[in-house]
C-alpha cells in the first residue's frame, strides 16, 4: 500500500542516503559492538561544563562539507549547530570532538526532539535529514517534534575528521577494497594501514576513540543539551546498533526507540557477515529471475547459472579495470560494491540490470554511476560516505580475527554467496585490516544480552532485507523485549523510506503516542 504522504521524486542525493542506511551489507560492519555499559549514570558528574553547554542554533552553510550538501543545507527550514563531548571519557578534561546536528523544527509546540542515524558507521545523520526533508515535512511526527540528525564523531562536519586516504584516493582506486573481506594480504600491509589512519585524522588518541562505545555516550550528552528527559530515536542499519546499546547503557532515559533493519544481536561478526552474504546471494538471485523474463536478458534465460554469467561478464576486467569517460577506471570491486547498492531495492533491480548490459557491451558508465551511488560521491569528487569512519570504528568495536580465521572467512563467504566467489576475492590469505591497529577492541560476543527495565521499543524487520536479514530483527525485539513489525518486501530500510502508507502510520503512532502494534502486526512494501 502507498503512503498518504506525498512521495517527493528521488533525487540523486535521496537515493544516496538510502545507500547510506544500507551500507552494511557491503563493508563489514554491524554486528558486534559491545553492550556494555560504559560508566553508569554518575559519571555525568565529572561531565561539568559539558552537560550545561547551550546550542547556538543557526543557519547551516558552515556544515556542510561538500556543494551537494551546501545546497541541501541551504534550505531555510533547517537549522544546525554542534556540540562538545569529550574526546576520551575517561579524560572529560582533556581534548574534545564536536558532533554536528542538523535540525528541522517542531511546526507545533515542540514535545522533545527524535533523534535520527543512518546507518554506516560512516553515515551521516545531517545529510539524511536534509534529503529526505519533504518526507519530514509532511509527517505528523514533525508537527511534535524537531527531528534532528547528528554525524557521529569522524563523520561529515563533526570533528576530529578520521581520514585514512583522499578522495583523489578512491577515485584512482588507491584506498583500501574490499570484496568478501578487505583486500589485506600481509601484517605489513596491515600496519601500513593504522599508519596512514592515526597520521590522516591527527593523531592515534582520535582513532582509539572512535567506537560505538564512545558515540552512546556523545548520544546521551546530546539528549540532555537538547533538554530531553528521556531520549526518542530512530536508528536505521548499523544505528539500530546504537539504539540497542543506548537501551543497554540508559534504559531509565529511553521514551521511545525504532530500530530500522535491526541487526542481530545474537550473532558473532563472523556469523552475522555469512547470514548477510546469504541475503545479498538470495536478493541477486531475485534479479536474476526478473532479469530471465525479457528476451536478451544479460544473465541469460536460466536463472540457476547467473553467477557464472555474471563472472564471465566480469573476468575481463579483473585484470584490466575498464576506462570511463571522466578519466576513472572501473576495477572489479567497484563493479560488485554497485551491484550490492543496486540490491538494496527491488526497485533499483532494473538499473543493475541495464549496467551489466553496458558493462558487457564496453561501457562502464553505468556500473561507475552506481558504484558512486554507493560512496554517496558527488559530481565535484567528494565522498558523502565516509568509508575511513567506518574502518576506524569497527576496529574499535569488534574482536580481531587471527590470518587463519579471516582466510576462512573470506571462504565462507564465497561459499555462502556464489556471486562473489571468485579468486580475486576468497583465493588469498588475508589478514585482519584491523591487526595493527593502535588500542584492543571493547567488544564482547554476542553483542547484546536480554535489557531489563526497559519502556517498550519498536523493531521494524524486512523480511527480503539483503543486508540486515528479518531474523536479526526478530532477535533484536527479544532481546529489548519490545514490539516487532514484521515488513514484506526486498529492500533495506522502511520506515519513510519505503513508500508504505501502513508502516509509517504503525511508526508514527508509536514515536507520537508510545502506541505498540499487536503482538502479529504486519505490512507491506
Amino acid at each position: 500500500m502507498r503512503s498518504h504522504l506525498p512521495r517527493p521524486h528521488r533525487s540523486r542525493r535521496l537515493e544516496t542516503a538510502l545507500a547510506a542506511v544500507a551500507t552494511a551489507v557491503l563493508l563489514p560492519l554491524a554486528g558486534c559492538a559491545s553492550a556494555s555499559p560504559p560508566p553508569d549514570s554518575g559519571a555525568d558528574t565529572d561531565l561539568g561544563a559539558y552537560l550545561e553547554q547551550e546550542l547556538d542554533w543557526g543557519g547551516c552553510e558552515d556544515t556542510a562539507t561538500s556543494a551537494a550538501d551546501a545546497e541541501l543545507f541551504a534550505n531555510p527550514a533547517l537549522e544546525c549547530a554542534s556540540v562538545e563531548v569529550p574526546l576520551d571519557y575517561d579524560e572529560p578534561d582533556g581534548e574534545r570532538a564536536r558532533v554536528a546536528l542538523l535540525r528541522l523544527p517542531a511546526t507545533g509546540e515542540a514535545e522533545g526532539s527524535l533523534l535520527i542515524n543512518p546507518g554506516g558507521p560512516g553515515g551521516s545523520g545531517t545529510t539524511l535529514v536534509a534529503s529526505t526533508l519533504p518526507l519530514w515535512q509532511a509527517s505528523p511526527v514533525a508537527e511534535r517534534f524537531d527531528i534532528v540528525g547528528f554525524d557521529p564523531r569522524g563523520v561529515g562536519s563533526s570533528t576530529p575528521a578520521l581520514d585514512c586516504y583522499t578522495d583523489e584516493e578512491y577515485d584512482a582506486g588507491d584506498a583500501l577494497r574490499f570484496g568478501a573481506v578487505y583486500e589485506v594480504t600481509s601484517a605489513e600491509q596491515a600496519a601500513e594501514i593504522a599508519q596512514r589512519c592515526a597520521d590522516g585524522s591527527g593523531g592515534v588518541e582520535n582513532l582509539v576513540n572512535a567506537g560505538s562505545t564512545n558515540v552512546v555516550r556523545d548520544m546521551d550528552l546530546i539528549r540532555k543539551v537538547l533538554g530531553d528527559e528521556r531520549l526518542t530515536y530512530l536508528g536505521y542499519s548499523y544505528g539500530s546498533e546504537l539504539g540497542a546499546m543506548y537501551a543497554a547503557t540508559y534504559p531509565e532515559r529511553v521514551r521511545a526507540i525504532v530500530l530500522d533493519g535491526a541487526v542481530p544481536p545474537d550473532l558473532t561478526a563472523s556469523e552475522f557477515r555469512i547470514s548477510q552474504f546469504t541475503g545479498m546471494q538470495a536478493r541477486f538471485d531475485d534479479l536474476a529471475a526478473l532479469c530471465a523474463e525479457s528476451p536478451g536478458c544479460v544473465l541469460g534465460t536460466d536463472p540457476a547459472a547467473a553467477n557464472d554469467r555474471l563472472h564471465e561478464i566480469v573476468q575481463p576486467i579483473i585484470e584490466t579495470p575498464a576506462a570511463t569517460a571522466d578519466g576513472r577506471a572501473l576495477n572489479v570491486w567497484d563493479v560488485y560494491l554497485a551491484i550490492s547498492v543496486g540490491l538494496y531495492s527491488e526497485a533499483s533491480w532494473p538499473n543493475v540490470i541495464s549496467a551489466l548490459t553496458a558493462l558487457e557491451a564496453g561501457n562502464p558508465d553505468e556500473m561507475l554511476a552506481l558504484r558512486d551511488a554507493f560512496y554517496a560521491r558527488t559530481p565535484d569528487g567528494a565522498y558523502g560516505l565516509d568509508t575511513d569512519t567506518n574502518l576506524a570504528v569497527r576496529c574499535m568495536d569488534w574482536p580481531r580475527l587471527t590470518p587463519e580465521e579471516q582466510t576462512a572467512l573470506a571462504r565462507e563467504l564465497g561459499e555462502a554467496a556464489p556471486m562473489f566467489d571468485l579468486d580475486v576475492f576468497t583465493a588469498g590469505n588475508y589478514h585482519s585490516e584491523c591487526e595493527a591497529w593502535p588500542a584492543p577492541p571493547t567488544s564482547d560476543e554476542p553483542w547484546l544480552a536480554d535489557v531489563e527495565g526497559l519502556p517498550e521499543t519498536l523493531v521494524v524487520s524486512v523480511t527480503g532485507d539483503p543486508a540486515t536479514p528479518h531474523e536479526g530483527g526478530v532477535a533484536m525485539a527479544r532481546a529489548l523485549g519490545g514490539s516487532l513489525l514484521t515488513v514484506d518486501g526486498k529492500q533495506h530500510g522502511a520506515y519513510l523510506l519505503g513508500g508504505s502508507e501502513c508502516v509509517d502510520d504503525v511508526v508514527n503512532a508509536y514515536l507520537l503516542d508510545l502506541e505498540s502494534p499487536p503482538a502479529d502486526a504486519r505490512c507491506s512494501l
